[in-house]
């Protein structure tokens, strides 16, 4: 889309913060794979990303938020106990997306949650995750190896927001070793994998919060889950506006 910046909705993308190098230089850095920049762009959004704070959100000047894929929920956050599959967690990452996510809502803007996105929904409204799928499903297809994404079909509940996006059915690209287990109060889940891992919740109520257990970012033929964010969140860029 080649619409002006001032015509696009700002779109907020939660980052990663990571031991990274380019150039000279090894240092902490704020960062996000560029997939999300580029799906939100495409999409007719502006994308803006949002560093790791110890402060609470100030989302005033943003029309929708994603909340990007990453490492693994600090188990105590849900009231579990680490896992010896358990990777590498992000504690004040954890905190700063569940606020987020709670500021995000009590504005009604557009939300999307990819991979760990969608588990800090659940997490954050009340539920719990399985630590290490495998030892659930018995394979490894939701990650077959470091740094390669799988890919898996998904079924989507008819009637439900993502099926009207995206059909009854889905394949997709997919990372994670994690997995929504009991399901948030306010969530509703409306998307399975074959073997049943839970892969899409959605937040009644809500102009636009849904959650995704894979990675549509990785896909550029399919932008329909980023258009739809774009669409809701060019909604309250003109509520802004009026």
């Amino acid at each position: 889309m080649g619409s002006n910046a001032s015509d696009r909705p700002i779109i907020g993308i939660s980052t990663y913060v990571e031991a990274a190098t380019w150039g000279v230089w090894h240092r902490e850095a704020a960062l996000l794979p560029t997939t999300y920049v580029d799906a939100v762009h495409r999409s007719g959004g502006y994308p803006v990303l949002l560093p790791v704070l110890p402060d609470e959100p100030d989302l005033s000047a943003v029309d929708g938020l994603v909340l990007a894929g990453g490492a693994d929920i600090d188990p105590a956050r849900y009231g579990g106990r680490p896992h010896t599959e358990l990777g590498p967690t992000r504690p004040p990452r954890d905190g700063w997306e569940v606020r987020l996510l709670r500021a995000a809502l009590d504005r009604d803007l557009p939300v999307l949650g990819v991979c760990r996105g969608a588990q800090i929904m659940n997490v954050a409204l009340g539920g719990t995750l399985h630590q290490h799928l495998p030892d659930l499903v018995e394979h490894r297809d939701h990650q077959p190896e470091p740094a390669v994404f799988g890919s898996t079909k998904v079924e989507l509940s008819p009637g439900s927001r993502i099926a009207e996006i995206l059909g009854d059915h889905v394949e997709v690209p997919c990372y994670h070793h994690q997995a929504i287990a009991e399901v948030a109060p306010r969530l509703a889940v409306t998307g399975r994998a074959g073997d049943g891992t839970v892969e899409a919740v959605e937040l009644a109520g809500a102009r636009f919060a849904l959650g995704v257990q894979w990675h549509p970012e990785e896909d550029a033929a399919d932008d329909r889950l980023f258009v739809a964010l774009a669409a809701a969140a060019k909604e309250v860029r003109g509520d802004h506006r009026a």
